[in-house]
């Protein structure tokens, strides 16, 4: 070959390698969608976070402290409650993932939930979403009572204000998570008609908080040296003060309760044994044990806690069977 003859190939492969570094890379088509309406109910129902819903068999709770808990009224009611509850705490769920889809796109987990994986389109989140912000107080309207409706309402506009802004608040994040247990613990009582007892507000609403609080010092317990591992706010908590706000939780938890305990409402037990004073020993024992995963960092969703735990389980479930006979007067 000539050097006239190499010098063209050289300038036509130098040419031919700069016109490929000005033509960007052409991007692979995003696979085609399967399933079509399958795959979007599919979607929406795990948007919904069924594993979320055991929470809501708080409704149960002043109903079954009231010992009004078999009737077939209640049990109708109580039903209908769950699943409007359910619903409220859906659309929030289909709210919060379709404001955080780009967001959650660029997290290592968050980006395998539907709405941010394309299985579930934004608007269609939004939609779904308000809907069953609209729909679930209106049933509750028609098919409970103006106060449970009331009490739904509340629930969504809290919710949704922390899914906006709430959530990056010091302290009052603590707060309206806690306040959503609550109000799932009065809803049935308020469905039924029942009387909500002071001790039992203080011990739900507190107990709720030792869980929430004890959830918060775990994930910042894993996240210490991980930068952007979990939710920002994180970062602006200590340790040391979400120990303080879980261990002052626990404290007024078990007072009201021992509080509730040995008050007999004017009324001698005639049953067996002084079991509300009994169970006593079971809630303060499921409080120490929980506080024990607390303590480690590895209290993470309570559900996870309680389902995983053997000893914890059967605490809990010694505990229901004395609060049950306490409340049957057996």
């Amino acid at each position: 070959m000539t050097e006239a003859a190499r010098l063209t190939s050289a300038a036509h492969t130098t040419e031919a390698m700069l016109h490929e570094q000005r033509t960007p890379p052409r991007q692979a088509a995003p696979p085609p969608r399967k399933g079509g309406l399958g795959a979007l109910a599919k979607g929406l129902l795990r948007t919904a976070r069924p594993k979320q819903w055991v929470k809501n068999i708080l409704v149960i709770a002043a109903p079954a402290a009231a010992g009004e808990l078999f009737s077939t009224r209640a049990l109708i009611q109580l039903a209908l409650v769950f699943a409007l509850f359910t619903a409220c705490a859906a659309a929030v769920y289909l709210v919060n993932d379709a404001r955080d889809a780009e967001a959650d796109r660029a997290h290592p987990t968050k980006r395998c939930r539907p709405v941010a994986a394309g299985q579930v389109p934004v608007p269609v989140a939004y939609a779904v979403g308000g809907a069953l912000a609209v729909l679930a107080p209106a049933v509750a309207a028609w098919l409970t009572s103006p106060a449970v409706a009331a009490l739904l309402t509340a629930y969504l506009v809290m919710q949704l204000a922390y899914c906006v802004s709430l959530k990056h608040v010091l302290v009052v994040d603590l707060v309206v998570v806690t306040t959503g247990f609550l109000m799932r613990a009065m809803v049935g009582g308020l469905a039924l008609g029942i009387p909500l007892s002071r001790w039992f507000l203080i011990t739900t609403g507190f107990g709720a908080l030792f869980m929430v609080s004890a959830k918060r010092y775990s994930e910042a317990v894993q996240m210490a040296g991980k930068e952007g591992a979990t939710r920002a706010l994180l970062t602006e908590y200590t340790t040391g003060y979400l120990r303080f706000v879980w261990q002052l939780a626990a404290g007024v938890a078990v007072l009201a309760y021992c509080l509730w305990a040995m008050e007999e409402g004017g009324l001698p037990h005639t049953s067996v044994l002084p079991w509300r004073q009994l169970s006593m020993v079971a809630f303060i024992l499921a409080i120490l044990r929980y506080a024990v995963f607390a303590d480690r960092g590895t209290a993470g969703e309570p559900e996870d806690v309680v389902l995983h735990d053997r000893a914890l389980a059967l605490i809990g479930m010694a505990w229901l069977a004395m609060y049950g006979l306490a409340v049957a007067n057996w």
